[in-house]
């Protein structure tokens, strides 16, 4: 089915995803991913191109901007792999609280980045009263104060806890599926697939922007990351963030190899194709995987927002350097609020 075959008969995958999704919108399925994922690197350049002009067609070429801060940063109970938050691990990452004025601090440098959005996540299971109770100042100090859109991260939601956040003015709320449903129980025991997806299903119905994605290149399969796209395709997220394994020391997953940069490219790619009218942010682990060139490759290969700053547990790159990249590519940073 692959190489001159496939061409000559006229179904090569790249053909057919520019007829179904540039053509009519319709995102690739599971196994058209999965086409995709298995190109060769020969084909790579034509594969983002491809892309690039669906995220055009159907996202315009701003790019959103965001920035993020970490309320509780340590001493997670969950097992989850990738992280270097859980407390079960030897990570050396502590449990640290901050304070009100230094969230408002902290929006005001984001805002001043450009970003439209400013994320507060905190390494939890789920959020308890005490978690919300400071939400709910943080959010109104932060509102009072500075012009910007408020996210949040805070593990697993009742319907209850949905509500507040609605209440509080929270616009959009991120919980990644992390992985596809086959390969979770490999990334995390201590909680289920169906529990993330329960979360991320509320908050979708109470009106809040979900933001959901995941993480490639913890040693899942091919067929395993075409299956988070489909999954996240079928979810509907407002956002998906695409995270790359950094192999974090202490972690289950310290010593894996980071992913090939045609790799992640190619993830980028597929990704876009399977999610056409989705903004798809770069996310942790690019500046170790992709480096420059490669951060400016995924740019024109389908991603359209990106994080600015550090991550949660790691170092990012310096704001302005993304600042300058964009600029470069004329690429102007979405304004807040504006929509498709």
């Amino acid at each position: 089915m692959h190489g001159m075959t496939a061409q000559a008969t006229g179904t090569d995958i790249l053909d057919v995803a520019r007829e179904q999704v540039l053509g009519r919108g319709v995102p690739l399925t599971k196994e058209q991913v999965l086409d995709v994922l298995r190109t060769g690197d020969d084909r790579l350049q034509d594969l983002l191109a491809l892309a690039h002009e669906v995220r055009l067609r159907y996202q315009g070429p701003s790019v959103e901007v965001e920035g993020i801060v970490s309320l509780k940063t340590g001493g997670c109970p969950e097992d989850c792999h990738f992280c270097s938050q859980s407390g079960q691990f030897t990570s050396p990452v502590r449990s640290v609280w901050l304070n009100i004025p230094e969230l408002v601090r902290a929006a005001k440098q984001t805002a001043a980045t450009g970003a439209s959005e400013f994320c507060i996540v905190a390494a939890v299971r789920g959020p308890d009263d005490r978690l919300m109770e400071q939400m709910r100042e943080g959010v109104a100090a932060i509102k009072a104060a500075v012009d910007i859109e408020v996210a949040a991260s805070l593990g697993m939601l009742t319907q209850h806890q949905v509500d507040e956040l609605v209440d509080m003015g929270v616009h959009r709320y991120n919980h990644n599926l992390e992985a596809g449903r086959s390969f979770f129980p490999r990334v995390v025991t201590t909680h289920s697939y169906d529990e993330r997806l329960d979360t991320c299903r509320m908050v979708k119905e109470s009106g809040m922007e979900l933001c959901c994605g995941g993480l490639v290149g913890m040693g899942e399969t091919l067929e395993q990351r075409a299956e988070l796209a489909a999954q996240l395709a079928e979810l509907e997220p407002h956002e998906v963030p695409l995270n790359f394994l950094n192999p974090r020391p202490g972690t289950p997953f310290g010593d894996l190899p980071p992913m090939e940069p045609a790799d992640a490219l190619r993830t980028v790619a597929a990704f876009r194709l399977a999610l056409p009218r989705t903004i798809l942010r770069y996310a942790g682990g690019r500046e170790l995987t992709l480096g420059d060139l490669g951060t400016r490759d995924g740019l024109l290969g389908g991603i359209n927002a990106v994080i600015v700053g550090n991550y949660l547990t790691t170092l990012g790159r310096d704001p302005r350097e993304d600042l300058a990249l964009l600029d470069e590519l004329e690429m102007p940073i979405r304004a807040l609020g504006e929509t498709f």
